[in-house]
């Protein structure tokens, strides 16, 4: 059964920080090309990052150059590096595969910038 578990949100100020995590286990994640979404309130769920199977990144314009995605196949696991963050990046954070069907969503992890 595949579960996907994202961690590492929080409370930031404006400009800070973030590294978020997403283990996954019940999958050959080194199979997969991964993305990072998010989901302001009222809003639909977005991808900001997505990492191929070979590494290869991409990011919407609204994160690009202040986000970078990367992935670990020794620990299943893809990261989130969040820079000079904006109140707009506010939203709950998600992972999943990139392409469709994507698998179950895990409870995501809560990013709230604001100072």
């Amino acid at each position: 059964q595949v579960q996907l578990v994202e961690s590492g949100g929080g409370l930031v100020q404006p400009g800070g920080s973030l590294r978020l995590s997403c283990s996954t286990s019940g999958i050959n994640f080194r199979d997969f090309a991964m993305a990072w979404y998010r989901q302001a309130p009222g809003k639909q769920r977005d991808q900001v990052a997505r990492i191929t199977v070979g590494g290869n990144t991409n990011y919407p314009d609204s994160v690009k150059g202040r986000f970078a995605i990367s992935r670990d196949n020794a620990k299943n696991t893809v990261y989130l590096q969040m820079n000079s963050l904006k109140p707009e990046d506010t939203a709950v954070y998600y992972c999943n595969l990139h392409f469709l069907p994507r698998w179950p969503w895990g409870q995501g992890t809560q990013v709230t910038v604001s100072s």
